[in-house]
């Protein structure tokens, strides 16, 4: 089964398509599964099109529908091999509905042998407006998977002691994920608890929205500002801290960084959207908020009970270990690609070949 993945960015990128598609591949490899992936970030239209082209792949898979899709969809017509496309969280939740970028989305999805996604509430959210998409479009998990690589020197960023309670905020910093967010509610709250610290994790994304948060953390001495962490590296970022924080506008039905941090056993402070109630259950395996009062409500219950911190903890970890495994998301996949190619399943080649 020779596949082609083409995604918006791979490693050693840290962004969400990069975590999920370098996850995806490492465990597909592991199954015996012969494939390459294109980074479109680093690699122009046209080469990715000759090497695609010289690979003759049996199936061409487009992660996020506007940024790869096209691309992806015009090599699966020239090479008339099947087309498979997984909608993340920009493509699904904004440029679906973008007026500059719905057309070219819709193109795509319908070119598509089949779509998937990552949880039931996009399926529900895309049939809606693309009732007829609905029969190939599939749900599959994600699942969290994180390396044992070199420790992060947390301790060389910061002062930490005993009693400090440390929140983390992973991800990319741009408007979406709302990182100026925390600073007004922690304001008060580092008043009430003054071993509160709060640290940010990710690459500057979106520049101005960067200049922004560096601007405002400049004044605040419990905060910080790490940049981009390797992905080897998050394990123990994480289980050096206390509280995962996602203040997203949206996601796109399960992000990988509230999945690793429940995987390692931290609770989540998390939005109130549907891509995070899609893991995290309110006072059960973290708190979910609906606005900047209630975060610096549930805020505060974190930061003065250590025995709640780890109970959800607990229970958030039991949880993906139970549900989200990472042999089901691999399964799910390979199950749409035998469906796509049903003479690699009989043990024959494809296309005549």
């Amino acid at each position: 089964m020779r596949l082609a993945l083409l995604t918006p960015f791979d490693f050693p990128s840290v962004r969400g398509n990069a975590i999920t598609v370098n996850r995806i591949a490492r465990g597909l490899r592991e199954r015996g599964v012969e494939l390459r992936v294109w980074d479109c970030s680093v690699s122009g239209e046209a080469q990715v099109e000759r090497e695609v082209e010289a690979y003759r792949p049996a199936l061409i898979h487009g992660f996020h529908a506007f940024r790869v899709g096209p691309l992806a969809l015009r090599l699966a017509r020239k090479l008339e091999v099947p087309l498979m496309v997984t909608i993340t969280g920009t493509d699904g939740n904004h440029d679906l509905f973008d007026p500059d970028r719905a057309q070219t989305v819709r193109r795509v999805l319908e070119g598509a042998s089949t779509v998937t996604v990552f949880h039931e509430t996009m399926l529900t959210k895309i049939s809606k407006v693309l009732p007829d998409l609905t029969a190939k479009m599939a749900v599959i998990f994600q699942s969290a998977w994180l390396e044992e690589g070199t420790p992060f020197p947390l301790a060389d960023r910061m002062a930490v002691t005993a009693d400090t309670v440390i929140f983390l905020f992973p991800g990319g910093i741009r408007m979406v994920k709302e990182p100026l967010f925390p600073l007004a509610p922690c304001d008060r709250l580092v008043l009430r608890f003054p071993h509160l610290r709060l640290v940010y994790a990710g690459p500057i994304l979106d520049p101005g929205e960067g200049e922004r948060l560096l601007r405002a953390l400049s004044g605040r001495p419990w905060t910080a500002h790490l940049g981009s962490v390797p992905h080897a590296q998050m394990r123990s970022l994480l289980e050096a801290c206390d509280v995962v924080l996602n203040c997203s506008l949206s996601e796109g039905g399960m992000a990988n960084s509230v999945l690793e941090a429940m995987a390692c056993g931290r609770p989540v402070l998390a939005s109130d959207i549907e891509g995070n109630r899609s893991l995290v259950e309110d006072g059960v395996t973290g708190f979910l908020f609906s606005g900047p009062e209630e975060f610096e409500t549930k805020a505060a219950r974190l930061l003065g009970d250590p025995g709640l911190r780890q109970s959800l903890g607990l229970m958030a970890q039991t949880r993906v270990r139970a549900l989200y495994p990472r042999e089901r998301e691999l399964e799910g996949y390979l199950a749409q690609y035998h469906r796509l190619l049903p003479a690699l399943s009989a043990g024959k080649l494809p296309f005549g070949e």
